[in-house]
């Protein structure tokens, strides 16, 4: 049997070779092989998964679809030669023969490409979810009547064009992130499981267990001033130079936060960016350095730290009570620990206004947006001073991004399906 997994981007690679990896373990194992369709798959590369085609990083980085821009910049950089390239190449995949499955992972760009193939496919959804639409209790209200209209119309988030690849027989299987929409792919006769996210895979800590929010206080203890060490997660995101950019805005929220009270800060910094940057930064806003990357503010009765953790991000979530983020995957990955995230727009492109406003849809209470880092401080004493809120928060996140162990269920209806063909 042979596989071949096609993804659309950098966290969309992250997903799939969870996947991948526990298939791996599994004793009637493919034979694997992949085509990341943006970027290089440094993650598949690193891990040993050998590619296919043409592989090549556009300048957009995969976020086309926020900015036209970006599109512009993409197709002057050779987008269109690339595409035809890896579809032969993925073409030239399928008639070599034998039992053969395509595992799509992120939106309709890598599902398109494996229904050309002719082969049968199994698709992941990582990219949309109805909770953009609605929740448990219904529709959510849109600022623009335009958007509201058009995306009821269709009854569901996946477009009928999406729609109609899933209904194909070649499509054996669908992944959706979350319960909702599966539940809601499956009125329309796609083969949807609910499996979990594997988004929520690989964040365990020798042991430890993903429940309870440390945001359970003594009763005496409710007030935001209060002596109880609070640890803040800081999120700027991964793709220079935006980084930086969110890394300012992130610094300036502090400003407000540490003067209410003294915090411990832990930085997730995703590995291969430049440390200098962020150093110059914390300088700038008055931080002072007492080791390679730690940093203290204030006097010594109120003083705040702030350390940099290069490529740990697990570490950095399971020890943060709340996070001050400005990213995707990694905001959704704080969220289902059951941890609320303030957050902020940034300058794009990926996070801009629309896609912060979008996201909280998708996680619902467990975000608090605001327009201006000033408005940082005031919304997290909001947070602390309300218990109810933060145990509303901790189910919320559990529920939109599920349980871990979502890519070994995914693997295993794999298997299945590939020994259906065989």
């Amino acid at each position: 049997m042979r596989l071949l997994c096609l993804s659309n981007g950098h966290g969309e690679d992250i997903i799939a070779l969870r996947i991948l990896q526990a298939l791996q373990h599994h004793p009637d194992c493919p034979t694997i092989y992949a085509l990341p369709i943006v970027g290089e798959g440094h993650v598949y590369q690193t891990a040993g998964v050998p590619l296919i085609g043409s592989v090549k990083a556009m300048p957009s980085g995969g976020f086309v679809y926020m900015d036209g821009r970006q599109l512009a910049r993409d197709l002057q950089g050779g987008l269109i030669t690339l595409t035809l390239d890896q579809i032969k190449a993925v073409r030239s995949w399928a008639n070599e023969g034998g039992a053969s499955l395509i595992l799509a992972v992120g939106d309709i760009v890598p599902m398109l490409f494996a229904w050309i193939s002719g082969v049968p496919f199994a698709f992941v959804g990582t990219a949309k979810s109805e909770y953009y639409l609605r929740d448990e209790t219904g529709w959510l209200p849109r600022s623009s009547w335009w958007d509201d209209r058009i995306e009821r119309s269709t009854g569901c988030i996946y477009q009928p064009w999406d729609r109609w690849l899933m209904q194909r027989p070649q499509c054996k299987a669908v992944f959706p992130r979350d319960r909702i929409t599966s539940q809601i792919l499956q009125r329309f006769n796609v083969p949807a499981f609910d499996l979990g996210n594997p988004m929520m895979d690989g964040l365990e800590l020798n042991g430890l267990e993903l429940n309870g929010s440390p945001l359970d206080r003594p009763e005496n203890s409710s007030d935001w001033s209060a002596s109880r060490p609070l640890t803040l997660a800081l999120i700027p995101g991964s793709r220079p130079p935006e980084v930086f950019a969110n890394w300012e805005l992130i610094l300036r929220s502090l400003d407000g936060v540490v003067e209410a009270r003294p915090v411990n800060c832990l930085a997730a910094i995703a590995p291969k960016l430049d440390l200098d940057e962020f150093h110059q930064q914390l300088l700038t806003y008055r931080w002072q350095q007492t080791n390679e990357n730690s940093y203290t503010i204030g006097l010594s009765n109120k003083k705040s730290t702030l350390t940099l953790i290069p490529g740990q991000f697990a570490e950095c979530i399971q020890k943060s009570d709340v996070a001050i983020a400005l990213a995707g995957t990694a905001t959704e990955q704080f969220v289902g620990l059951g941890k609320p995230v303030i957050t902020m727009p940034g300058a794009g492109p990926q996070f801009t206004p629309a896609f912060a406003e979008a996201q909280t849809r998708l996680l619902g209470a467990s975000v608090t947006l605001v327009s201006q880092p000033n408005q940082v401080a005031d919304a997290l004493r909001s947070l602390l001073n309300n218990p109810d809120h933060l145990s509303a928060i901790a189910e919320n996140g559990r529920r939109r991004m599920g349980n871990p162990g979502a890519a070994d269920r995914i693997a295993q209806q794999l298997i299945w399906q590939m020994q259906k063909i065989s």
